[in-house]
């Protein structure tokens, strides 16, 4: 951790020194829980309680002209599989040159977002909170190492554009032959509403391909917001669909209070759900989940957000209630 600490702190330096004319931006946040098992499907799990970092991040951002622009971002957090006792890491989670090609073309080189669930997390607003679903379910990657196109098709930008060609990796590196090519275009027909359509499809090794296909639909007006989400992903030689249907609303109830709420539901067991952090979910079930929270923000840059989840399952394996005070600061 000294090592790491000392990179960023020379980097930090450097970063400094040789931004005379372009000086750096740096921001982040920080988010975490006191959590409380009051019950699991697990018996193992019942009673655990705690606090933890969910999730921390650093970035830094440089205007290099007025064409060229760079981003690296540190992220850290914590295992969240209520055993793992370890200190935060940190890993790279962005490291990419934006370059304006025109004023409906970004190109990005490097590890970039996706546009898996980067417009639904942006409308949601609460990953503080919780994943969005695709997130969650571990579905998809928020991040890939590759080349994205980002945009718009018109000039008034009601009809926009995101793809990436990537690794499929992650943050991490090529470990196979194959690529990840992600899509997605949105349009806001009034200013209210949007709807966007996104596909991928990852080549991964052997006969173990995957193919996410998704509609998202948004109504933000000034003291609420409501998203609906559909997602299918098809996993080639596991004979395994993957279907997911969510539903959430946030509304402003004072200027610094506000109420949230979502349902997602799992029309088919998750093989990989005692792989979730924080909140494993049977793997041999259909699944409910129900969240619902109060953001109280103490400072613009301060939220603190008491919540709980509620996942219900299908076969009777017993319910899995979590009530958190979670807390969440920007800067």
């Amino acid at each position: 951790m000294k090592r790491i600490a000392l990179v960023i702190l020379l980097l930090l330096l450097c970063l400094t020194v040789s931004a005379e004319d372009k000086p750096v931006t740096i921001s982040g946040y920080l988010f975490g829980d006191y959590y409380y098992v009051s019950s699991n499907h697990d018996p193992a799990l019942e009673g655990k309680n705690g606090f933890w970092v969910r999730r921390a991040y650093i970035t830094f951002d440089r205007a290099l002209s007025d064409e060229l622009s760079a981003r690296l971002r540190f992220e850290m957090n914590s295992p969240g599989d209520f055993k793992t006792n370890a200190t935060l890491e940190p890993f790279v989670k962005d490291a990419y040159i934006k370059w304006k090609q025109s004023a409906k073309m970004d190109l990005l080189i490097g590890i970039s977002p996706t546009p898996t669930w980067e417009l639904i997390e942006k409308v949601w607003g609460y990953r503080s909170v919780e994943k969005t679903p695709v997130d969650l379910q571990r579905m998809g990657s928020s991040r890939d190492f590759g080349i994205a196109l980002t945009g718009a098709f018109d000039d008034a930008k009601k009809y926009r554009y995101h793809v990436i060609a990537g690794n499929g990796s992650g943050t991490g590196s090529e470990t196979n032959d194959g690529k990840k090519i992600a899509f997605a275009v949105s349009t806001s027909p009034v200013k209210a509403v949007t709807v966007e359509l996104y596909a991928d499809r990852d080549d991964r090794p052997g006969d173990t391909d995957r193919t996410l296909l998704q509609v998202f639909a948004a109504l933000q007006r000034e003291h609420y917001r409501a998203g609906l989400q559909y997602s299918h992903q098809q996993r080639d030689g596991e004979d395994i669909s993957l279907d997911v249907a969510s539903a959430f609303v946030v509304y402003d109830l004072r200027e610094n209070i506000s109420l949230l709420g979502r349902v997602d539901r799992m029309f088919d067991p998750n093989p990989e759900g005692d792989k979730i952090p924080y909140l494993p979910f049977d793997t041999t079930s259909k699944s409910t989940l129900f969240l619902a929270g109060v953001d109280w923000k103490v400072h613009k840059s301060f939220s603190v957000i008491p919540n709980v989840e509620v996942v219900t399952y299908d076969d009777g394996a017993g319910n899995d209630v979590v009530p958190r005070v979670t807390f969440f600061y920007t800067f």
